[in-house]
């Protein structure tokens, strides 16, 4: 047996599986035409759409994110097209606003949310343990002892 303690992930699936199904999320936007849109851009074009313009902490606060990741997200939609940033209320903060190509693209883009989260309430009901309360049972057990305290009593040995 190996001795590279990567070899043994029992998150590994789970990210795999997680990562075709975003796959299979683009491989819906390729079918209809639209480029430079990733899974991960939906909920911000959405939210943006939804509540107009926002910071990008208010971005990422809604989202329940890092600041840091929300601006790589950010800066990925101006990549492409999808958002304008212009300062805020002070030299720290950038607002950040949908283009006329987002805007256009949105009526799709909540449909495919929806559809997405449809097709995953269907897979909920067809498996005997629902993903949804696995990730409840998770939270509960996390609430009880921390995934740190747990991770720190390994390490700290017998």
């Amino acid at each position: 047996m190996s001795q590279d303690p990567t070899e043994r992930g029992r998150w590994g699936p789970l990210f795999r599986l997680l990562d075709a199904m975003d796959a299979d999320i683009a491989r819906v936007y390729a079918e209809h035409g639209i480029g430079g849109v990733r899974p991960r851009f939906v909920g911000p074009l959405i939210r943006l759409g939804r509540r107009g313009p926002m910071t990008i902490r208010q971005l990422a606060t809604s989202f329940e994110v890092t600041h840091s990741a929300m601006s790589q997200t950010v800066a990925a939609l101006q990549r492409e097209g999808l958002v304008t940033t212009e300062r805020g209320a002070d030299a720290r903060t950038r607002q950040v606003a949908l283009t006329d190509r987002a805007r256009e693209l949105l009526p799709f883009l909540e449909a495919e949310w929806r559809a997405t989260e449809d097709a995953v309430a269907e897979l909920d009901a067809e498996i005997p343990y629902p993903v949804t309360q696995v990730v409840q049972d998770l939270q509960a057990a996390l609430a009880r002892r921390s995934f740190h305290d747990r991770i720190a009593d390994r390490l700290a040995g017998p």
